[in-house]
């Protein structure tokens, strides 16, 4: 083996030690999570039944059965010495509660930071997805995501911004603050999860503001195109307290009737920021509670990257939302986080590696809306 080939060889596997050392100390520096319980439960959903008669002669038959779907999956953890309000987590699009869970590279996800933050933490699969993954309706061909195989590698990685492609090599953005090793990059793409049938925010929307029904006052964490979701709940259920949106976008933002702006145009048109309107009775619910809102690195609207220009058209109607809500009494705020000294995020915020930053920074806004006790 040539001498240079075996050094290099030496001091990639002298980081990759290092990095997992360092990822060990740091859990062990951790303080341990106690759980008081811990379970998970179906919320929603409908039933629907075949025409016929049930016969045990041919069992396999649909004839005279129902079909269980459009509900919504729930995992709880709930420590001990919990804070008042938890924390449900909303994924996003072709994702589900593996979001929050422990990121690409092994470290703490939000899951484990908040807990050990002392919340109760309440993570979701959305209807037709996932753990939810039960539908009452066949798939149709307006969700793209739906099936297998998922041909998307390139797409999903170009989208979430962590970098671009040569040929099939992968190129983690220089600046960015994903974990650029290998193994990092498999257990992103094995990340992604299907839909079993369409999408349907609204159906979406119904079965997380009964999960907010279910467990009481709470906190909504929302990511990429839960952000919707997030604020239809709150047109559902007085429970929501408040909203923690992580790069909101990829559905629509709500805006009151007569008061919907315009978009910015994305290079890929499909793939710009959307609006809906919706009555002002509506609207005004969301004036009621405090909302952030937090947008990551390399986000540009003159960049023929589709990931930087896409999320440019959303940073841009995000900044939109959220004057909507002030201009009508609410309390919402948006913060890019390159300018308060956090660089290099992704669209999976909640997993790079400042993710214990950001965990920090929405705890201290918490702290200041009172919603920590």
């Amino acid at each position: 083996m040539p001498k240079k080939f075996l050094k290099n060889a030496l001091i990639a596997l002298t980081l990759s030690a290092g990095l997992l050392t360092a990822t060990n100390v740091d859990a062990a520096k951790s303080k341990p999570i106690v759980l008081e319980t811990q379970g998970s439960y179906a919320v929603g959903g409908k039933t629907v039944r075949h025409s016929g008669t049930f016969s045990e002669k041919n069992f396999l038959s649909p004839d005279g059965q129902k079909a269980y779907g459009d509900h919504l999956y729930c995992f709880y953890q709930i420590p001990v010495n919990a804070h008042k309000y938890p924390i449900i987590f909303q994924h996003g699009g072709a994702q589900s509660k593996r979001t929050w869970e422990t990121t690409p590279d092994g470290r703490d996800g939000f899951q484990n930071i908040f807990l050990r933050k002392n919340f109760s933490v309440y993570l979701v699969d959305q209807p037709r997805i996932g753990e939810a993954g039960l539908a009452t309706e066949p798939v149709g061909t307006g969700n793209v995501w739906a099936g297998n195989p998922l041909y998307a590698d390139k797409t999903l990685f170009i989208l979430s911004r962590v970098g671009t492609f040569d040929g099939d090599t992968p190129h983690v953005f220089d600046n960015s603050a994903f974990p650029k090793d290998a193994e990092s990059f498999n257990q992103f793409q094995r990340s992604w999860t299907n839909y079993t049938s369409e999408l349907d925010n609204d159906l979406n929307a119904d079965a997380l503001a009964a999960l907010f029904d279910k467990v009481g006052p709470s906190i909504l964490c929302g990511h990429s195109m839960g952000g919707t979701v997030c604020w239809r709940t709150v047109f559902r259920t007085n429970n929501v307290k408040a909203i923690v949106a992580l790069e909101p976008g990829g559905t629509p933002f709500v805006f009151p009737e007569g008061e919907v702006p315009e978009a910015e145009v994305a290079n890929f048109a499909i793939l710009g920021a959307s609006t809906m309107a919706v009555p002002l009775e509506d609207f005004m619910k969301l004036t009621k509670i405090p909302i952030v809102i937090y947008y990551g690195d390399n986000i540009d609207l003159a960049s023929d990257h589709t990931g930087k220009n896409k999320w440019a058209t959303e940073l841009d109607m995000a900044k939109k939302f959220v004057a909507a809500i002030n201009r009508h009494g609410g309390q919402a705020e948006l913060v890019e986080l390159p300018k308060v000294g956090l660089k290099g995020n992704t669209h999976f915020l909640m997993a790079d590696l400042n993710n214990q930053e950001l965990a920090d920074l929405i705890e201290k806004w918490l702290k200041s809306k009172g919603l920590d006790k």
